[in-house]
């Protein structure tokens, strides 16, 4: 219903009843009215009373209704359809209008930890910070969720917004006092303008403002980009390389190949790892490190992963003995039903949990880390291992290896490789092997390519190494003659020492 009818429908049912009343006392062979005149006159005025009161009525809820419409009820701040009016009356103007929109960066992790009561009373801290930031120069927004934004117009408009987003990002630095607790919550702002040649519609610098948003999300977080022609070239790359990958899946354009671990003081094949390939045919190559961070954006590495699971697991059935080690990402560690779907592919193709590996880098912890654990748990319930890999790149801590118990340290080929010719990083190197045999941590060197390093990380303490030294990622029918060849040199050897 519009306000209008708000308004008028209740006047209609009210002169519809007293018409029915006057006529029913006036039809009547047993009301007595002494005076008609005296019996209209009293009608009128309760008529008149009552379109006064309903009247007045029905104006304070339309009113209540129109800020309800552009007032955002938690944090009392404009909302999004009021975002919209503003940039469109002050875009009437001569000025410049600039636009930012700001994107918490740990909100998600507050409501798993603490809940969502402490994370509504976050917003309306955020929220007050943004008052007192923006002041009396821009106009700030609650467009939902974690997301605001923040707008003015003036001559340098642009260049007064980003002072005050910086701003903000400052005091964002500093944990907030939450009902008592002290939460860090950063924040990814986009910017764009709307300059008076060349007039944007809302719609439009909104989508600008969020195209750069995202940008500052991938470029680091905690920081301010301005909207730029070659995001949307990048974004209509990337949206073509998702047509592919969701194309090529259907099609059997993916396959595997697989790069053996060996033994540090035998050099035997101990264990392989699937590594990801994308046979394009006639179309420019494009490795892993381009496909995955699309396909995990997409969420089409749920469905690219499962097949890589099942794929490597079919293969390495025919290999007993030796470990299967698989990479996942941390798309697919936020996904709860990973270990349901990991749960059946190893039911379904009988493959022996301990003696598959699952491979995870610093970076999928610490983006979502109480997810991230509860999925582990998940998966370590099966007998499935667990290996941190990439080591000595991130952000790994003593505590943060205790809390995630990993069966396995992946020593980073960069920590390899500076280990042979920098003091620093061979102590580095030493410390993180002394720290994972503490913590009951098997330990592989990745990236070894020369003798001198095998022997550095062999002396180092390490159990497996890999690396091009011995092996190159290769098909699963040259894994298969490998094994073959290595079972029956065992053989033959153990045959002679009988």
């Amino acid at each position: 219903m519009t306000p209008a009818g708000l308004v008028v429908t209740p006047l209609v049912l009210v002169s519809v009843l007293g018409a029915l009343v006057v006529a029913a006392i006036s039809f009547s062979d047993r009301i007595e009215i002494v005076s008609p005149g005296a019996l209209l006159i009293a009608a009128i005025l309760l008529y008149a009373a009552a379109l006064l009161f309903l009247g007045r009525s029905g104006i304070a809820v339309v009113h209540a209704l129109k800020a309800r419409a552009v007032i955002d009820p938690m944090t009392r701040l404009p909302n999004r359809h009021a975002l919209h009016e503003d940039i469109e009356r002050l875009s009437l103007g001569g000025d410049e209008v600039a636009l930012a929109i700001i994107d918490l960066d740990s909100f998600k992790q507050v409501n798993d930890h603490y809940g969502h009561d402490l994370g509504d009373k976050l917003i309306e801290a955020c929220a007050q910070m943004m008052r007192e930031v923006c002041g009396s120069e821009a106009r700030c927004y609650r467009l939902g969720g974690d997301e605001f934004a923040a707008v003015m117009s003036g001559k340098v408009a642009g260049t007064i917004l980003e002072g005050i987003c910086r701003t903000l990002l400052e005091r964002m630095g500093a944990p907030l006092d939450v009902s008592g607790y002290l939460i860090s919550v950063g924040a990814s702002i986009g910017l764009s303008r709307s300059l008076p040649g060349e007039r944007l519609p809302s719609s439009e610098m909104l989508r600008r403002s969020d195209v750069a948003m995202y940008q500052s999300k991938r470029g680091g977080k905690m920081r301010c980009t301005w909207f730029n022609e070659s995001f949307d070239r990048r974004r209509e790359r990337v949206r073509a390389i998702e047509d592919e990958i969701r194309s090529s899946i259907a099609t059997g354009e993916f396959n595997l190949a697989y790069q053996p671990l060996v033994d540090a003081d035998d050099g035997h094949i101990v264990a392989v790892e699937a590594l990801l390939r994308w046979d394009r045919g006639t179309r420019p190559p494009l490795g892993p490190n381009v496909f995955i961070p699309v396909a995990e954006d997409s969420g089409l590495i749920n469905p690219l992963g499962l097949w890589v699971l099942r794929q490597a697991v079919c293969d390495a059935l025919r290999w007993d003995g030796i470990t299967l080690s698989v990479n996942i990402s941390a798309a697919q560690l936020r996904n709860p039903e990973f270990p349901i779907k990991l749960g059946e592919v190893l039911e379904e193709t009988g493959f022996p949990p301990h003696r598959l590996e699952l491979e995870v880098t610093e970076t999928c912890l610490v983006l979502d880390p109480v997810i991230a654990e509860r999925t582990l748990d998940v998966i370590r319930s099966f007998g499935v291992r667990i290996a941190l890999d990439d080591f000595g790149t991130g952000y790994a801590s003593i505590g943060f290896l205790r809390r995630f118990r990993f069966e396995k340290l992946k020593l980073d080929r960069s920590l390899v490789e500076l280990a042979g010719v920098d003091d620093a990083s061979r102590a580095m190197m030493l410390s993180s092997i002394a720290l994972a045999r503490a913590l009951d941590m098997g330990v592989t060197a990745e990236g070894v390519e020369t003798q001198e390093q095998a022997d550095l990380v062999r002396l180092a303490g390490c159990d497996q190494i890999q690396g091009w030294l011995y092996y190159r990622a290769l098909p699963a029918a040259t894994i298969d003659q490998l094994i073959a060849d290595q079972n029956a040199t065992r053989s033959s050897a153990n045959d002679q020492a009988a």
